[in-house]
């Protein structure tokens, strides 16, 4: 997978309209337009799953829906703990049909909207109190063996001796590669993560927002607002610290920062 990495160079985040979108169409035409705009650059897609906690539309069923194309070096489908049994076997499904291999598994973010998978969906009950990343990449393992590559988070902000040990847990259950949460300059906690562990794919996420507030509050690290905080400059910076890691893109400007990508991979 390190050899995709050079040949993709970036994952590029991109969330599907979401239920309550007064403009439905309009949502998914300029969907359809940043996902092939991606894929024609070689980028991955990275498609999110109800982020924060928001009820969105699917991505695999916003991809057939469009009928838009599946490259499967190039689409990589979130997912996460909050769904009943049936979406989640819809969504694997989905995911199988139109050949998309990768998978991001996360336990995300719920709402009072959202169902939330429990024990006994998956097998486990007596066995945990509630499912998590590591029992639903096992999970998906299980029901799908050798069909999906499954990917994993990392958070660098929480403390690192369970951060690395909830790692660990998600390698055993056959996460593969994993995306860090945003960071803005050389992190210790990833240094020793890529140090603990040479052979695993890692992407590192660049925040492209210059609202640096919402970071601090997305990771809960404190960040002063006088923080001079310039995305592309930050990008650059990362790939010269990071030369062995892919980037994953949040909150990407299609019109202001695409354009200027190619420049910045080295």
């Amino acid at each position: 997978m390190k050899e995709q990495i050079r040949k993709k160079r970036y994952q590029v985040e991109l969330g599907p309209p979401k239920h309550d979108t007064e403009k439905l169409e309009a949502d998914l035409e300029l969907f359809a337009q940043k996902y092939r705009r991606c894929l024609d650059s070689g980028y991955t897609v990275g498609i999110t799953d109800n982020a924060m906690g928001l009820l969105a539309f699917q991505g695999a069923e916003t991809i057939e829906e469009l009928g838009l194309p599946v490259k499967p070096d190039q689409v990589m489908i979130h997912l996460n703990t909050f769904h009943t049994k049936e979406n989640l076997r819809e969504i694997l499904e989905s995911c199988v049909k139109l050949g998309i291999r990768y998978l991001l598994i996360i336990s995300g973010d719920g709402s009072d909207r959202l169902p939330k998978l429990q024990p006994s969906d998956l097998g486990v009950e007596g066995q945990v109190e509630a499912v998590t990343a590591v029992e639903l990449i096992r999970y998906v393992h299980q029901q799908y063996p050798g069909v999906f590559e499954i990917g994993a988070a990392f958070n660098p902000y929480e403390p690192a001796d369970h951060e690395f040990e909830k790692l660990e847990r998600k390698l055993a259950a056959g996460a593969t590669y994993v995306i860090t949460q945003p960071i803005i300059e050389k992190n210790a906690v990833v240094d020793e993560m890529i140090r603990r562990y040479p052979g695993l794919t890692v992407f590192v996420e660049a925040w492209m927002s210059k609202r640096i507030s919402l970071l601090s509050e997305a990771v809960g690290y404190e960040i002063p607002e006088s923080t001079v905080f310039d995305p592309l400059k930050t990008l650059g910076e990362l790939h010269r610290l990071y030369p062995t890691c892919g980037v994953y893109l949040s909150l990407l400007g299609f019109k202001t920062q695409y354009h200027l990508l190619d420049g910045i991979w080295q």
